[in-house]
């Protein structure tokens, strides 16, 4: 039995303030989008996501959820009710037999909860998880109570909400608008919709504060590893010499297969390390001539896609360089910035600093320059 979800990231997210809509904004170095994209895939039981954004935006969410099992974005429309109708639609030429539908701000789901929802469907048309009210309730006018509401019987919705696809592409299709979720629909037209037990985890990023709270939550199952690497070339004539993703004035550039930035190297080394994924010659052979001349820019950013692939987030990076020349301090700022800008994360979580070996060795001769780097990264347990 297929199952696909739908994956809603239409919204703009006024509550929350800010220019960025909350489904882009990083948690733990990943967009939120892609941690609920994650989560619903985690169980395995979902076999492809349909995203639905704004027509602008479907360029850069395809680029968030690349790798995983995912259709192009489709355009949504002016409600949640009309975005829900347009992926039905994206999904009807090859359709599933059920479908969940998912909030793209909500990038936590306990283990087992999209198994439970799919579960549910083979006994009902709709199953949604949802959680008990435990608080007071009051109706208010004008800051001023008017009277308290009757808890018994209340529940909390959460998504992903699960239907059997036809039902709910042929409700979808007739439905007037107003419907503020997609169980509302079935409830409407009289077919039972299941509770399944939602989770306190499954927060919906929606205030100031959620992200802080939901990152502050998800932090300590979060693993530290540490990397280490270390990369020397030597220096000759008639080459350019890039340290740090940066080309620095001087007579000698260092040698090697691609453009032989030992600082880049060191610290992929340090980052495939920490992830006990090998070295960088095991993902960049230096046999292969497509890595002749190459930019190591292009090594960095394959590094911190295994971060993320891993569902990790870089803590920090420190580099040091070790040559006589040239002097690296003026050029460090602008390392810092390109080294940042290549892994995606603040400048302050960057360090690239030089020493000298008091001109003893191939370093102090002048002969090569070396490099080694030290990273802390935080990978799911």
């Amino acid at each position: 039995m297929r199952v696909a979800a739908l994956l809603m990231a239409a919204g703009r997210g006024e509550r929350l303030g800010g220019a960025e809509p909350k489904q882009f904004l990083p948690l733990l170095g990943r967009p939120v989008l892609r941690h609920a994209a994650e989560a619903l895939l985690r169980d395995g039981c979902v076999d492809l996501l349909q995203p639905v954004c704004a027509e602008a935006e479907r360029g850069r969410v395809d680029a968030m959820l690349q790798g995983l099992p995912a259709r192009p974005a489709v355009t949504g429309g002016a409600t949640r009710q009309a975005s829900v109708h347009a992926g039905l639609e994206a999904l009807a030429g090859d359709a599933p037999e059920l479908v969940l539908v998912h909030d793209a701000a909500r990038p936590f789901l306990p283990p087992g909860m999209v198994d439970a929802v799919v579960a549910t469907l083979s006994e009902a048309e709709g199953a949604i998880p949802a959680q008990p009210v435990a608080d007071t309730l009051k109706q208010a006018e004008e800051g001023t109570i008017l009277r308290t509401v009757q808890r018994d019987g209340l529940f909390r919705a959460q998504t992903p909400q699960g239907f059997r696809f036809p039902l709910l592409l042929a409700l979808h299709r007739q439905a007037a608008p107003g419907a503020t979720d997609d169980a509302a629909l079935l409830e409407a037209a009289g077919h039972a919709v299941r509770l399944v037990p939602g989770s306190e985890a499954n927060v919906k990023i929606t205030l100031p504060g959620d992200l802080e709270r939901m990152e502050a939550s998800m932090l300590p199952q979060m693993l530290p590893r540490v990397g280490t690497g270390f990369d020397v070339h030597r220096l000759l004539e008639g080459r350019p010499l890039f340290l740090c993703g940066v080309e620095v004035p001087h007579a000698l550039g260092l040698d090697g297969h691609s453009d032989a930035d030992v600082g880049l190297h060191a610290l992929c080394d340090a980052i495939y390390g920490a992830l006990a994924e090998g070295d960088i010659g095991r993902h960049f052979p230096p046999s292969q001539v497509q890595w002749k001349d190459a930019d190591s820019a292009a090594f960095l950013r394959h590094a911190a896609g295994r971060i993320a692939a891993r569902g990790g987030v870089l803590a920090n990076a420190d580099v040091t360089l070790i040559c006589e020349r040239p002097k690296i301090t003026p050029h460090a700022p602008a390392m810092i910035a390109r080294v940042a800008s290549l892994l995606g994360v603040d400048e302050g979580r960057v360090s690239v600093k030089a020493t000298t070996t008091e001109r003893l060795g191939f370093p102090g001769r002048e002969e090569g320059i070396a490099a080694q780097a030290a990273v802390s990264l935080l990978v799911p347990a």
